[in-house]
């Protein structure tokens, strides 16, 4: 099947939403998704979504308390852009259907967060991304002109390339035509050629053995990208939240908001002694990356599988009400947190790096765009602040789709493409080679790429990845395409990505802490 449209847009979380609602009124629009349409990143965001609403915050607070998290490495512009705008975009989600949790007053209940200087954490509950991506959804499913396409999944973006023209790191004018999708349900690999792409994949916290992404985030469109020789950038930053759920096998981590630290529970060490205070003056409040690392240097110093935390001080009405949904799952495995303490762990969470694009979401390829987790905007710089990210999805979606409006009308879709080519591929019988390779390489990310890292362990990683890497493409290349091998594909991209990019970079800084480079005031501490 051939398919034209004037926008693709794959991904269907926030940042595919949001961009689909703005350009569906000026052509054609088509979502394909490689899951059901709810089923992304968005969906599982717990904490909220960051924005100056009311005094005495402010822009400049924002601002600082973002910088500050992303160890200065943030681009101060970008962050600048992003924060002056979020009030406009929170009222545009509101206007949406977006339900946010408000006080008996009719203000809405701003939360705080790990470095965040002041309450400004929108939330409906602890499901503060499920009601984003219902009231989305239900906007999108409306419009006549969009069509949204569930369980197909993208093989790769289309490029001057599949034309037999060669492209490389050096090709200054790639272009962007579509993608090729493939159908699991036919086995199909259907051509879609489009005038804008937008990638909006997300996340790649499946690199690794355990993390609070779903399934779905194997780092598909940075992996697309990578191979279309588009810039990639900053892969070297992964942010593991603090606080997942303890509960091994689990897959997905369940995650433990970090707004249930900003309600006042406190991280304990196995004997009940609280520690944050040793590693960071704002204790439970640090930001993402000093709590992280001070939980796996309590865990390593300790042998213990995980540390606390401790919400038996809070009222319990109050509690129940802002984490009905914390509540009813740690109820399940037992354990009653206004009674009982939370058993956590450090656990991968979010990619800071991605493809890099500049102030409109453009990407370094013609006609591309990204937004999203899978994107690197300079938002984030080493470090997340928390509940920043729904809001840079909204923010460069936007900016994103003010862009390609004007030049749509500059753009003709590319009708020589061929059809993908899948003659001579033979069945793989023995998904045992899948599913064992997949199996190494989180257990290589895990234990040698994971919160604390050195030069010899990276070397190490890189090492054993090369081998996975050189069997996977040979497997590949024969392979009639499933779902599966194109997954493992790209998490070993993504994971090459990451191993070399902090193999560069030759300092600590943020979510990358290297022993071989410790930060003056951590050598005391790591």
């Amino acid at each position: 099947m051939r398919k034209k449209v004037d926008f693709l847009i794959i991904g269907s979380g926030i940042a595919g939403l949001s961009f689909a609602l703005k350009v569906a009124d000026y052509g054609k629009v088509c979502i394909v998704t490689k899951a059901a349409a709810e089923e992304s990143s968005t969906k599982y965001a717990q904490g909220g979504i960051a924005a100056v609403m009311y005094t005495p915050d402010s822009y400049e607070k924002h601002i600082k308390d973002t910088m500050m998290a992303g160890d200065q490495l943030s681009n101060e512009e970008i962050v600048r852009i992003t924060i002056t705008e979020s009030t406009e975009r929170i009222k545009e989600l509101i206007a949406w259907g977006a339900n946010f949790d408000k006080t008996a007053s009719g203000r809405y209940d701003l939360a705080k967060e790990g470095g965040h200087s002041e309450y400004r954490v929108l939330h409906h509950k602890d499901r503060t991304g499920n009601e984003i991506e219902r009231a989305l959804l239900e906007n999108v499913k409306k419009h006549p002109n969009i069509e949204l396409l569930e369980n197909q999944f993208t093989i790769d973006i289309i490029t001057q390339h599949h034309l037999g023209i060669e492209v490389n790191k050096k090709t200054k004018d790639i272009q962007c035509y579509g993608a090729y999708v493939l159908n699991p349900e036919t086995n199909e690999i259907n051509t879609y050629l489009s005038k804008i792409t937008l990638i909006a994949t997300g996340g790649n916290g499946n690199v690794y053995n355990t993390t609070t992404n779903p399934l779905i985030s194997t780092g598909d469109g940075i992996a697309m990208v990578y191979r279309a020789k588009g810039l990639v950038e900053k892969m070297e930053f992964v942010q593991f939240h603090p606080t997942a759920l303890y509960n091994p096998h689990e897959k997905p981590s369940f995650l433990i908001s970090e707004a249930v630290r900003g309600f006042g529970a406190k991280l304990k060490t196995i004997d009940g002694k609280e520690f944050m205070q040793k590693y960071d003056s704002r204790g439970e409040l640090a930001p993402r990356d000093i709590v992280a690392r001070a939980i796996d240097n309590e865990l390593k110093l300790k042998g213990d599988d995980y540390v606390f935390l401790d919400c038996r001080h809070l009222n319990k009405n109050d509690l129940i009400d802002h984490f009905p949904t914390i509540y009813a799952k740690c109820f399940t495995i037992g354990i009653d947190i206004t009674k009982d303490m939370i058993p956590v762990v450090p656990t991968a969470h979010y990619n800071c790096g991605g493809i890099k694009v500049n102030e409109f979401g453009r990407s370094s390829i013609v006609n591309l765009y990204a937004s999203g987790e899978c994107s690197s905007t300079g938002l984030h710089g080493a470090n997340r602040l928390a509940s920043n990210s729904l809001l840079e999805s909204l923010v460069f979606s936007h900016r994103a789709s003010i862009d390609s409006i004007n030049i749509l009308n500059t753009i003709t879709h590319c009708d020589e493409i061929p059809d993908w080519n899948a003659e001579g591929m033979v069945l793989n019988e023995e998904m045992v080679l899948i599913t064992q390779s997949l199996k190494e390489l989180q257990l290589i990310m895990s234990n040698y790429v994971g919160i604390v890292r050195s030069n010899l362990r990276l070397k190490r990683a890189f090492d054993r990845l090369d081998i996975l890497y050189k069997e996977t493409e040979e497997l590949f290349d024969r392979s009639i395409l499933t779902v599966k091998i194109c997954e493992l594909r790209n998490l070993i991209n993504n994971a090459y990505l990451i191993i070399k990019m902090a193999m560069e970079r030759k300092e600590s800084r943020g979510l990358h802490y290297s022993l071989d480079y410790p930060k003056e005031n951590e050598k005391r501490i790591l």
